[in-house]
């Protein structure tokens, strides 16, 4: 088992390579090997400033069709999300919000299909969670309107459109989310936006002619739709510019299906300082960092003896380079990290009130969770507020899923039958566990602050093209 835009960007460089072969299924160019991929720093989303009404901080954001120039000299049609400042051309803005701040995150639909907007890891009510129950159709506007109300973590917003939220992702609709609070501001931690806090968002992608190629066959669809094209904030290959200091690089797997894992090219060190929902509770050295879909990761890693270096970030699974990091400059401002985060409450065990039991099976690309797929009018679970509950997860398939949450986080307590299978790294707290074929996890969560007797949350495999062929449930909190 694995171990676990117009965008603003720091500098610009300009380099070509030759892409040969990119796409898996398909060559970048689809029929020679010319096509010449532009090279560049490495593109940092833009730091939204939302605008305040009334006490309320309102992030504004418009869903459209857009072109972004992953190749030389070719205009690849996407989907985008901008900001009333900004147009990006891939991907969206980095939405910066604080514990406790009244918000409301506008999104207008200028795609000219239906989508929805989904807060992938924020502690919202139901009806403000951007699920397949609230849906926005072309040049509508739905506002996500909440407090926020959860510790310091790195989240992110996508589309959770019935039957199409994988197409939809693929062209380009996803951003960050990230959330301070009073300790993450305290902490000695790298948090200069763009600097030395550095936000990547990772997926891969098949190209045509040098156009995003979105067609998996009926294979593809119960394996997930993989490519050999990798690229980190929209640009296959970057580089980026460097102090010699300690760098946080808030990590999202952003793919449709392909789980990586990640190091550095010399095998050093790094630590992670914290999991998809919060901080571990002291940072846990590795040289390797699996993520499955939609999973995120804080690492640091310590380049203040790097100066002149340049350190390759790597895939593993699949020997693919991400990003190379060039260590050009003199640190401005040290940090040191600490050797404790945070503390994190545990719920017990014993505490437990009930184990509810999920299945994840399926044949011919279609999926289920405890023999059932998906159907958007009937609830498969309802969960009393408050209640301490185990949910095992088992995966019966011969591929790979995950298992995705939405309304809170839990905390792993067993692999495969065993809590000492569950890593350092993994012991915080989650909304996505990587389950590999014919494995299983028992986590332990409780439904806190939001019910509601008539909109569900959902609960689902976060490999994109299984979600849209089936295998997701829902659940009421009561």
């Amino acid at each position: 088992m694995m171990q676990r835009r117009s965008f603003l960007t720091l500098s610009s460089i300009t380099a070509l390579w030759i892409v040969t072969g990119c796409g898996g299924k398909k060559s970048a160019n689809g029929s020679s090997n010319d096509i010449i991929a532009s090279k560049n720093q490495l593109p940092i989303p833009e730091l939204l400033n939302p605008t305040e009404k009334n006490g309320i901080k309102h992030y504004d954001l418009q869903v459209q069709k857009a072109k972004h120039t992953f190749f030389e000299g070719i205009e690849t049609n996407t989907y985008a999300i901008s900001s009333t400042s900004t147009p990006h051309t891939y991907l969206g803005p980095t939405l910066l919000m604080q514990n406790g701040q009244k918000v409301s995150v506008n999104y207008t639909n200028a795609l000219g299909e239906e989508i929805t907007m989904h807060g992938h890891g924020m502690h919202v009510p139901p009806t403000m969670d951007g699920s397949a129950h609230q849906p926005i159709a072309p040049n509508q506007t739905w506002s996500a309107q909440y407090t926020v109300n959860q510790r310091a973590c790195t989240n992110w917003y996508h589309p959770h459109t019935m039957d199409k939220t994988a197409p939809q992702v693929y062209h380009g609709l996803a951003g960050l989310i990230i959330i301070e609070d009073d300790e993450s501001k305290a902490l000695d931690l790298p948090k200069r936006y763009g600097v030395d806090d550095i936000p990547l968002v990772l997926q891969d992608r098949n190209f045509s002619n040098g156009q995003i190629d979105y067609d998996p066959g009926m294979r593809e669809i119960m394996h997930g739709y993989t490519a050999d094209t990798f690229i980190a904030n929209g640009a296959i290959e970057p580089t980026l510019d460097v102090e010699a200091k300690e760098i946080r690089f808030r990590i999202l797997n952003g793919s449709n299906s392909t789980v990586y894992t990640l190091g550095f090219a010399d095998g050093r060190s790094f630590k992670q300082i914290a999991t998809d929902n919060a901080f571990l509770e002291a940072p846990v050295a590795l040289t390797r960092l699996t993520l499955s879909p939609a999973e995120r990761a804080e690492i640091v890693v310590d380049l203040s003896d790097a100066k002149g270096a340049s350190i390759v970030l790597k895939e593993y699974n699949h020997n693919k380079t991400f990003l190379t990091v060039n260590v050009s400059n003199d640190a401005t401002v040290q940090t040191t990290l600490p050797s404790k985060l945070t503390t994190l409450e545990k719920l017990g065990t014993s505490t437990a009130v009930r184990t509810r039991p999920f299945v994840l099976s399926g044949m011919m690309g279609n999926f289920k969770i405890n023999g059932k797929s998906m159907d958007i009018n009937r609830i498969d679970e309802t969960v009393p507020l408050g209640d301490v509950e185990i949910w095992e997860v088992r995966n019966d398939m011969m591929v790979d899923h995950n298992f995705h949450i939405h309304a809170t986080h839990f905390m792993l307590i067993e692999r495969n039958g065993s809590s000492a299978r569950v890593p350092a790294n993994e012991r915080g707290y989650k909304d996505v566990v990587y389950i590999p074929a014919n494995e299983s996890v028992k986590f332990i969560v409780k439904m806190v602050d939001y019910k509601d007797n008539k909109v569900p949350y959902m609960y689902h495999c976060h490999f994109l093209e299984h979600e849209d062929a089936g295998m997701m449930g829902q659940f009421l909190v009561i």
